[in-house]
């Protein structure tokens, strides 16, 4: 990341909500080619998120703690504060002396942009105002968020515009918290209803949603120059695994998240 951070462009995606199981699943049929193409091996990381729900998992990952490789580790980090005694920096960790990666890519002259997805980023309240207000511009409508059946591709086209609009040599951080795989999510599976609810099945359809408008962000992202994508959940959800549904619980299909970095560029 030392020899990244200027050069390129950086675009965080979080498929906020997304289980392992069920990407690893759609990745191996061949059901997210847009996604699948860019995955090292074709397949997804299986990788442990730093929280079980979406606020503390994001707190964790802007502060450097991006979901850990489900192996036993330390496990060298792509970004850190700087403070002694941490195992996981290593020589070609991005360390930056401010209190979370987003300042720190702004202190070195990047853009910082947020595009919002779920209730915690739609700045309508205290609450859903801290994780935006970390960047220096953040966007959030009501068509970005968990009740729209278009969520990505309006998100994807703000984008679009956010790239569009920045001076060819300003460097830009890109996040994107996508709302789509998150409850409610029926709308996605052709012949589902309301009444019947969300299910695992449900949950595929979305991010194979997301998987037909991913090629236009990074698209977008590449356009200007090369962009480093990082691509993951920050924790998935249970549908009735051992009585549980839902996350903010301890489960492994909570904890248990797909990851993926990757290179984009304008000739791929």
């Amino acid at each position: 990341m030392t020899e990244i951070v200027g050069s390129h462009d950086l675009l965080l995606v979080t498929l906020d909500t997304l289980r392992y199981d069920v990407a690893q699943e759609l990745a191996a049929a061949g059901r997210i080619p847009n996604l699948a193409r860019h995955l090292p091996g074709g397949t997804w990381e299986r990788r442990h998120a730093p929280g079980s729900f979406t606020y503390a998992s994001h707190q964790a990952m802007f502060a450097g703690f991006l979901p850990t490789p489900a192996a036993p580790g330390p496990h060298p980090r792509l970004f850190a504060a700087r403070f002694a005694g941490s195992e996981s920096t290593a020589t070609g960790t991005f360390v930056y002396d401010t209190p979370d990666l987003v300042s720190g890519l702004a202190a070195v002259g990047y853009r910082t942009v947020c595009v919002g997805g779920v209730g915690f980023f739609n700045k309508q309240g205290p609450l859903g105002s801290v994780l935006p207000g970390m960047f220096q511009e953040s966007h959030w409508e009501p068509e970005f968020g968990v009740a729209s059946p278009t969520s990505f591709e309006a998100q994807v086209t703000c984008a679009e515009k956010v790239v569009a609009d920045l001076p060819a040599d300003q460097p830009l951080f890109l996040f994107v918290n996508v709302a789509a795989l998150h409850q409610p999510n029926w709308f996605h599976l052709p012949g589902a209803t309301k009444e019947a609810g969300d299910t695992r099945e449900s949950h595929a359809a979305a991010l194979e949603y997301v998987d037909r408008h991913m090629g236009r962000l990074l698209a977008a992202v590449s356009a200007r120059r090369p962009c480093l994508a990082i691509v993951c959940s920050d924790h998935g959800t249970a549908y009735g695994e051992d009585g549980y549904t839902g996350h903010r619980i301890g489960h492994d299909v909570v904890w248990t998240v797909p990851y993926a970095h990757f290179f984009v560029d304008e000739a791929r």
